[in-house]
């Protein structure tokens, strides 16, 4: 049995249905529906049984569903504009924290989410080093809270135990419930589709031309097979990056999305708004070298192949979420690793 928390958002749902791909069905998923359209990720995918995130813990201590192989922590308030700190502090540091030792307690295999969020501004990399985890600054409160488990994880030794992974700009199919935190190329597809161009926001910085901003953007299906990867190599633990070792282009990204749709690109730049120019990160980069090292196979799609299946396939589909019955639309990934079976606005206003 698997157990994924903030199972029936984007990337937690992903990871149901990848395990759904490898024959594993026996998911605990752990969220917080209310009244979101979450549902709908889970409404085509199997799992065993469904729990509210606030009654997880005191179920987790009894072993009431069994004891899991491994927890794959994706619960968290992931808004890079959320404001209530305390809220975060409680949600993304407390919550994980207790999740944490309880696994390491009982042996169990963890991996969570941490966020390219905490390298700020970059101005000391986007190296997946331990060593230098505590010299990075945060431009919002929820990379603060990442940063903060992460630096919980190295100084108590955790870390050496589990994965923390470092998400850069994940797009791709059910994110579709996530509003204003959408990613760019959901937002631009609906924006061409409507208006026939896509807005973006105007560099504030003399040397990088509008458009020109560079992010590393990378597709929710490599995300999730790195993540069974490593479900089964135990071996492989402490704070690893997630994304594709390549920065593009914002501009990039709308001619492939407008590709995609077989359309001209057509793009207006407007003035992005006070309170977001502090946060806005000008460039992000992963250093894939040391998930590389540990000889994770997965090879990622370029930008390009991404968006033409998530577009393709997905967007301009009538039912366009990941179901159980669905295989990846793109060749299978050599030397994969077999899991045993136990709102449509601006874009590029995100901070990671």
């Amino acid at each position: 049995m698997i157990i994924v928390t903030g199972g029936a958002g984007a990337i937690g749902s992903a990871v149901v249905w990848k395990l759904n791909q490898a024959g594993c069905n026996d998911i605990v998923v752990v969220d917080n529906l209310a009244k979101s359209n979450k549902w709908k990720n889970l409404a085509s995918l199997q799992v065993a049984e469904y729990v509210h995130k606030d009654e997880f813990l005191s179920g987790l201590d009894t072993m009431k569903w069994g004891r899991p192989q491994a927890i794959i922590h994706l619960g968290a308030c992931s808004s890079t504009t959320e404001q209530d700190v305390d809220y975060l502090m409680r949600n993304n540091v407390r919550y994980s924290r207790t999740l944490a030792e309880w696994a390491l307690e009982h042996g169990v295999r963890f991996i969570y989410a941490s966020s390219a969020a905490t390298y700020g501004d970059g101005q000391h990399g986007y190296r997946d080093d331990e060593a230098t985890a505590r010299k990075l600054v945060p431009l919002n409160a929820y990379g603060y809270s990442k940063q903060l488990f992460d630096e919980w994880a190295i100084h108590s030794g955790a870390s050496q135990k589990m994965v923390g992974l470092k998400f850069f700009n994940v797009y791709g199919p059910n994110e579709y419930h996530k509003g204003l935190m959408t990613s760019a190329v959901f937002k631009a597809f609906h924006q061409i589709r409507d208006t026939g161009q896509m807005r973006l926001f105007r560099s504030y910085r003399p040397d990088i031309a509008d458009g020109q901003q560079k992010r590393d953007f990378v597709y929710v299906k490599d995300c999730v097979s790195v993540i069974t990867w490593l479900i089964e190599n135990r071996q492989v633990n402490g704070l690893l990056n997630l994304g594709t070792g390549q920065a593009r282009t914002w501009e990039d990204l709308m001619k492939a999305v407008c590709q995609a749709m077989d359309c001209p690109t057509r793009i207006e730049y407007i003035e992005m708004p006070e309170e977001l120019r502090g946060q806005y990160q000008y460039f992000t980069q992963a250093d894939m070298s040391k998930l590389r090292a540990a000889g994770c196979p997965v090879q990622f799609h370029s930008l390009e192949d991404g968006i033409r299946d998530y577009v393709r396939n997905y967007l301009q589909q009538s039912s366009p979420y990941l179901t159980s019955k669905q295989t990846s639309h793109e060749p299978a990934q050599k030397n994969q690793a077999r899991l045993s079976k136990p709102n449509h606005s601006t874009l590029g206003h995100h901070a990671a």
